[in-house]
């Protein structure tokens, strides 16, 4: 499966920070934000991804990740000329997918729970078209919505409803089968002008192939697209890894954790941060896997 992270658009809901750089780069408390989606595609068992981005910010995505070998991956890069919904992303990134399935995720949306691995993992084996998930929320308004019937089927999906059916939201993350390109090239763009990614879905779900996966009171899933937002998800990040010890988003041990590297590159690679709490913390889960190496805490069913 390939993997898609849109770090395209304008961020203007975070106006004026966005005015000088991608809001995918801003910090969420001890790294950029877009660690954290990176790391939900690491964690689903994707290694080869897909970063879109504005054409002025390309360079800088690309001189944090580079070409993604030195986490055992491939990262490739795609210039958004202009934001046109979030369904352009397979557009643009169609020579990227090559008629695989693949995995779409916005780079504002972090996840964590300590059953979200396998929950990914599971939902790409039954992949049978296409996947989306479901989050209670208390103001659906300002999301997408998925309404089930009785016995939990998926029977329809609105975008930022007046009246939303349910209270449940979509989030920034998806999973598709092959046949997504053709999907969104037979779209019609919104009155926004854009391709918007619930005609998508509503097209898998009209052919009967679209399936809602419950995320759960185990996983919480933060929308750092405003400036309340970005400081809350950066207060729970920090209460997280202070209270349980762990780091969220290191991409550098969920990389060795995964398999995608060993334990002396991840240790190189927190060496060159050894500064900083952060690289601090990847020498000691490094060293820790090296004495005792136990199998992944990421891969457990």
């Amino acid at each position: 499966m390939k993997g898609i992270l849109l770090a395209g658009g304008n961020g203007t809901r975070l106006l004026p920070l966005t005015l000088v750089g991608s809001k995918q780069l801003a910090p969420v408390y001890d790294k950029p934000m877009v660690y954290y989606p990176l790391s939900v595609l690491m964690l689903t068992g994707i290694d080869d991804v897909l970063i879109i981005a504005r054409p002025a910010e390309i360079g800088l995505f690309r001189k944090l990740f580079g070409d993604g070998s030195r986490l055992g991956m491939r990262i490739d890069y795609a210039p958004q000329e202009q934001p046109q919904g979030i369904a352009d992303a397979f557009l643009v990134g169609a020579r990227h997918i090559k008629g695989e399935d693949c995995a779409l995720i916005l780079g504002d949306n972090l996840f964590h729970g300590a059953r979200l691995p396998s929950l990914l993992r599971r939902t790409v084996r039954e992949l049978r078209g296409c996947a989306l998930f479901g989050h209670q929320v208390a103001e659906p308004r300002h999301f997408g919505v998925a309404e089930i019937d009785a016995k939990g089927q998926l029977i329809s999906i609105e975008e930022k409803p007046d009246h939303p059916r349910s209270n449940l939201a979509i989030p920034g993350l998806y999973f598709f089968d092959d046949t997504v390109t053709d999907v969104a090239r037979g779209l019609r763009p919104s009155v926004r002008g854009e391709l918007e990614i619930t005609d998508v879905l509503r097209a898998y779900l009209a052919e009967g192939r679209a399936d809602l996966v419950w995320l759960g009171r185990g996983v919480t899933w933060l929308d750092a697209g405003t400036h309340e937002s970005l400081l809350d998800a950066g207060r729970f990040v920090r209460d997280i890894q202070h209270r349980q010890g762990i780091c969220l988003g290191c991409i550098e041990e969920i990389a060795m954790y995964m398999g995608f590297i060993d334990a002396e590159a991840c240790y190189r690679l927190g060496a060159e941060m050894k500064s900083s709490p952060y690289g601090q913390y990847v020498m000691r889960s490094a060293r820790a896997h090296q004495l005792n190496p136990t199998p992944s805490k990421f891969l457990e069913e």
